[in-house]
């Protein structure tokens, strides 16, 4: 028998959180062209084709391949990014840790010793051009590379200063920066050679003074690290050990040494595993495991163990999630399904119940994790999952532990300013839900269309796709009074 649960009208309010707490990432990869996560063949995304097992994950010609920049004009990419309504963008990634800001042509396409990839003024245009076009604010962060400076020598401004400045002049500021890209993964983040945590806490210190001499408006967002905790939690079986086994993962203390240059924002970043594509590296779990509580509790269990970390650093500030994801490399063979629906749904209504601040879903527009299809940007169903939270749910998050019971159930203030509850009902279990509603409701069900694993959702067994001219499908709900069931693998939104 499933469970039964009773929905109130009125909850105590925990907190207020940002309205620009679903955001993205437009990978610096993106505005350039670079490398990026090999695609999955439709057979894999499907299930009837495994991932083949690559045991040297340090070659990463098996696992990436190379991408021409994604078109930031393109009128289907921007109306879609404008229908989830104001977010932050950040620009950032590994390959921003090497990319060289050549704005007048002088290199003649040849990326100078040291760095890896070039950014032009025609790239950075258009990029800011999406970024005011969505209405957006823009994060973003530097290189630190070779070809910047070397491990003995502070990190240089120039390339940064033309950047901000550049993008000053132009009328869409950067509103938040943070330093380097997952810095305590030193080893693959293409930091100087033979460079040290104790490097990393005198060149932070010094961008952190640089950036509020310079620019006091710009916010000083950091650390910006990936995997200095227990991100999968102890014992938690099927995740296949630790990630980046192999590897020196720095942590945030050693990242940050006395700290003089105090942070506005602290940020880490989170993912629910590790993709087939990096399976060598440990974290990954098994699609067989991805609605257990264990799984989908992870994202509120990072933020947890972060959060004392921010308490320490920022004392009354917001955390950030730089990057999220169902998996890091790209995301997994499932990522672009349903099947993910539930853990991004999840993660939304966990980290706001820890605490305030912005998730940057990776990515916007590429890999298998992308809200929208590379290249076509087609809306997955983890759009439009986060188009209908935007929606719905409003800013006051609402504690709805006593009314969950076991369940994983979330509630916000309504997003119309109505009186009332905005519930997330997240049904992780082989069974249905019955849900006792006070009073009448909408209602909102949400479901693979051909099952968990379906390249389509539906909305009250509606399927949600573009029609001609990309007009968005209706995403009307049901009215439902008395008791509603909400079936097994099905997220629901009921609005009170």
């Amino acid at each position: 028998m499933g469970k039964f649960v009773t929905l109130k009208t009125e909850l105590n309010e925990l907190r207020q959180v940002d309205p620009r707490l679903v955001s993205y990432n437009v990978e610096m990869t993106e505005v350039t062209g670079g490398t990026f996560w090999k695609a999955y063949t439709e057979a894999q995304v499907d299930g009837t084709e495994e991932f083949p097992v690559i045991q040297d994950w340090s070659n990463m010609g098996n696992l990436q391949q190379w991408y021409d920049p994604i078109d930031t004009t393109n009128p289907r990419l921007i109306k879609l990014a404008k229908e989830l309504g104001t977010a932050w963008v950040r620009v950032s990634g590994t390959w921003a840790n090497k990319t060289y800001y050549d704005f007048d042509g002088h290199t003649n396409g040849q990326v100078p010793e040291g760095y890896q990839n070039l950014l032009t003024k025609e790239q950075w245009t258009n990029l800011l051009d999406f970024v005011k076009a969505v209405d957006g604010k823009l994060l973003v962060s530097f290189a630190n590379c070779p070809g910047n400076h070397s491990k003995d020598e502070p990190w240089d401004t120039t390339q940064a200063k033309m950047l901000m400045d550049y993008s000053i002049e132009y009328g869409v500021p950067v509103s938040a920066a943070e330093f380097t890209n997952e810095p305590n993964l030193i080893a693959l983040s293409g930091l100087p050679q033979g460079y040290t945590a104790a490097d990393h806490a005198r060149d932070h210190d010094a961008f952190g003074a640089w950036l509020k001499e310079n620019y006091p408006d710009c916010l000083f967002v950091g650390p910006c690290t990936v995997g200095d905790i227990d991100m999968f939690g102890a014992g938690m079986e099927g995740a296949g050990g630790g990630m980046a086994a192999g590897y020196d993962i720095v942590t945030t203390e050693a990242l940050l040494g006395e700290y003089k240059s105090k942070m506005d924002v602290f940020s880490y970043h989170y993912y629910n595993g590790v993709s087939e594509r990096g399976a060598a590296m440990g974290g990954h779990w098994p699609y067989e495991a991805i609605l257990t509580d264990k799984y989908l509790g992870i994202a509120a269990h990072c933020a947890r163990q972060y959060a004392p970390k921010r308490d320490k650093y920022v004392p009354g500030g917001q955390m950030w999630v730089t990057e999220s994801g169902d998996a890091g490399c790209g995301g997994n063979t499932w990522a672009s399904t349903y099947a993910d629906v539930p853990r991004t749904l999840n993660e939304l209504g966990e980290f706001t119940t820890v605490t305030d601040g912005v998730i940057f879903h990776n990515t916007l527009a590429s890999s298998d994790y992308g809200f929208l299809k590379h290249g076509t940007f087609v809306p997955r169903p983890n759009y439009f999952a986060v188009l209908l939270w935007n929606r719905i749910m409003g800013t006051a998050a609402l504690d709805a532990s006593e009314v969950a019971a076991g369940a994983r159930i979330y509630a916000h203030s309504r997003k119309d300013g109505k009186d009332g509850v905005a519930y997330l009902v997240v049904n992780n279990t082989n069974e249905a839900i019955t849900v006792e509603l006070p009073r009448e409701a909408d209602v909102y069900v949400l479901a693979g269309e051909t099952g968990l694993r379906s390249r389509n959702m539906t909305l009250n067994g509606n399927v949600l796709a573009l029609g001609e001219g990309d007009v968005l499908p209706a995403l009307e709900p049901v009215k439902a009074e008395g008791t509603v069931e909400i079936p097994a693998t099905n997220c629901a939104f009921i609005v009170l």
